[in-house]
């Protein structure tokens, strides 16, 4: 069976904006691609390169992998369906599976997989502790593998910033609550962000730049008021969590809401609405997968983008690449911008923009990003992962 080197753990972290130039492959370079699906020619003859370098096991056909997170959650879809329209524009069969946020269940997946002689893998599973089984699944059998946001050993990893984009969302978050109570009226308020612990020490790095990019916007913020919930990376977790806390605040102070993603956000939005406590709480959700939330609800005032309807139009080109003998740079993160229903339309046309619920001119804290950056790269729990901070 054909080995296919797909990255390493040891150096996984390159900007889509600022990374070294990866060899271009018939038009896609994975470093400066902006995120558009290529032609069914270009993927063609992506997959003509692939066949001459590396035949497909079956003899025939080549058998692309996916394990989705989970298939019934918004993210997860938009995933998915842009890597079937992928797979079938370049005309390879696709397997899929579901992780269905559990370990074991993304360990039985990868079984299945290696049972069935697939080419290439896209892994997308939550809890870090079954990163290194799961992948001596594909090692063993010589499969090599993409992993979605929760980095594995031996595989590309694909997907978000996360110091940069958490930093974005608690800044925009801070200057919203200022915009709207003051900044005396914001520090007495309380601040709950939604994490997700077993998913481990980098998607960590997106919650803990939510509470560096927010403090450092709501200066003197007393950190006794800052509250971490365990979302379980599900609406009804977050619900249940946040229900639980708000005995916690004090009545008519701001609550200010953010989480590990859009559907624990909108969990945690709607324990204050069922509270009756709306009028005094603000959200940024991070995603932007979730845009009826953030177009219908007037407190979820904005979200991190992430794209996920555009992971496919990298994963499968991705794929065909290294399945042709190509480099693939260890690392390829996503852009982020900040989506709300004033700018919304310009990101997703069928949108159309409404005037935000708040009035304010974001900007973003470069200095106070950079420090941040410089203190994750100090500190001793994030050694060995080092080369996922990005430079700036």
């Amino acid at each position: 069976m054909k080995r296919v080197t797909f990255g390493t753990a040891a150096a996984v972290a390159v900007l889509l904006a600022g990374m070294a130039t990866a060899q271009d492959f018939h038009g896609f370079d994975p470093s400066s691609h902006d995120g558009s699906m290529m032609s069914a020619d270009q993927l063609a003859a992506m997959v003509a390169d692939a066949e001459a370098a590396s035949p497909p096991n079956n003899g025939e056909q080549f058998v692309l992998a996916f394990a989705n997170l989970q298939r019934d959650i918004a993210f997860g879809v938009l995933v998915e369906n842009g890597i079937v329209d992928n797979a079938d524009s370049a005309g390879v069969e696709l397997v899929i599976a579901d992780n269905r946020l559990d370990g074991p269940t993304a360990l039985a997946n990868a079984q299945s997989f290696v049972r069935r002689d697939v080419d290439s893998v896209i892994e997308f599973q939550t809890d870090v502790n079954f990163g290194p089984t799961v992948m001596n699944e594909f090692d063993q059998a010589g499969i090599g593998v993409i992993a979605i946001d929760i980095p594995m050993p031996g595989a590309t990893f694909f997907g978000a910033n996360n110091p940069r984009s958490g930093f974005m969302g608690g800044a925009y978050l801070a200057q919203a609550a200022i915009a709207e109570w003051g900044a005396d009226q914001v520090n007495e308020g309380y601040f709950v962000v939604g994490e997700l612990p077993q998913s481990g020490a980098i998607p960590a790095m997106r919650t803990g730049g939510q509470i560096a990019g927010f403090r450092s916007v709501a200066e003197g913020f007393p950190e006794d008021h800052i509250i971490l919930i365990d979302t379980s990376n599900t609406l009804q977790g977050s619900f249940e969590q946040m229900s639980n806390v708000l005995g916690r605040i004090p009545e008519g102070v701001p609550i200010m809401i953010t989480a590990i993603n859009d559907q624990s956000t909108t969990g945690m939005l709607r324990a204050v609405q069922q509270a009756g406590r709306e009028d005094v709480a603000l959200a940024v959700g991070m995603g932007a997968d979730e845009l009826d939330t953030l177009m219908g609800e007037d407190r979820m005032i904005a979200s991190v983008g992430y794209f996920p309807e555009r992971y496919g139009n990298y994963l499968v080109p991705m794929s065909l690449m290294a399945l042709a003998g190509h480099d693939l740079p260890p690392a390829v993160l996503m852009n982020h911008v900040m989506i709300s229903p004033s700018n919304v339309c310009e990101h997703y046309p069928d949108r159309t923009c409404e005037t935000d619920a708040i009035a304010f001119d974001y900007s973003f804290p470069t200095a106070a990003f950079e420090a941040h950056l410089a203190a994750l790269r100090d500190d001793p729990d994030l050694a060995g992962y080092e080369t996922l901070i990005p430079s700036n």
